[in-house]
């Protein structure tokens, strides 16, 4: 089990949170359904721009080898990033920093070789869960 507290996500759940940050935008203290640190591998984040003026519908699209990190470890607030990288979303997870933060670039480069395994782990699990869906299913046997 890895030492961070992230877990990988489908896009139905990302869509379950997108909706209740929406549905609970007017509370003044809103308490989400799901809390914790997540991402969805394969996404990315966009908003529809027209007249000049963007929209606050946030949009999913599928675009490969990138990240979306959803944190909402808090309850009531739900922060979201896209990454180009699985390292880039985790390290964003666990310090709350971005790689080019003026502070954090030499941490982190030390940050990623002390969590090495872990990220090791969230590939090997992306790997399987890849796998798992090419894999075409045996139709059931007819009696």
């Amino acid at each position: 089990m890895t030492k961070l507290n992230t877990t990988l996500i489908t896009v139905q759940d990302a869509w379950a949170m997108l909706k209740d940050k929406k549905s609970q935008r007017n509370e003044r203290f809103p308490q989400f359904e799901k809390n914790g640190k997540f991402i969805l591998p394969d996404y990315k984040l966009t908003r529809k721009r027209e007249a000049f003026k963007i929209r606050k519908r946030t949009f999913l699209k599928r675009h490969a080898r990138s990240y979306v990190a959803f944190d909402s470890d808090n309850g009531q607030t739900l922060w979201l990033h896209n990454f180009p990288s699985l390292s880039e979303a985790l390290f964003w997870l666990d310090t709350g920093l971005k790689t080019n933060d003026m502070d954090s670039h030499s941490s982190y480069h030390q940050w990623k070789s002390n969590h090495l395994d872990d990220i090791n782990e969230f590939k090997d699990a992306l790997r399987k869960k890849s796998k798992h869906k090419h894999i075409p299913q045996d139709p059931a046997p007819a009696e």
